[in-house]
């Protein structure tokens, strides 16, 4: 069985300077697993997702509104979404996000 890892999940991504980048990092037929890096101010607008997914901030600080709850978040906020959530992401400084989509999970 080979093994995927990263030893330091923030250096696989480089922060814009004005904007967002996406990577993804791993991905098979129950996940996909996607990087993100959000410069201060940046934002994903709500939206849903078809299946389940887990929120985790590697580093910096957000704004994140789950349904009507708004949840301030740093690093090692772990979130859990139910698939079809209302959610938005508001970066407060430079943000490192790690996002995991459960394929097949509702």
């Amino acid at each position: 069985m080979n093994a995927t890892s990263f030893q330091d999940l923030a250096a696989q991504v480089t922060i814009p300077t004005d904007g967002t980048i996406s990577r993804t990092i791993y991905q098979d037929t129950h996940l996909k697993a996607v990087l993100f890096g959000f410069a201060a101010g940046q934002e994903l607008s709500e939206h849903t997702a078809s299946m389940a997914a887990m929120l985790h901030i590697v580093e910096g600080s957000a704004t994140l509104t789950l349904g009507t709850e708004v949840l301030e978040a740093g690093p090692n906020t772990w979130v859990h979404m139910p698939a079809q959530l209302p959610h938005s992401i508001v970066a407060k400084t430079p943000v490192v996000m790690l996002l995991l989509l459960l394929k097949g999970a509702m």
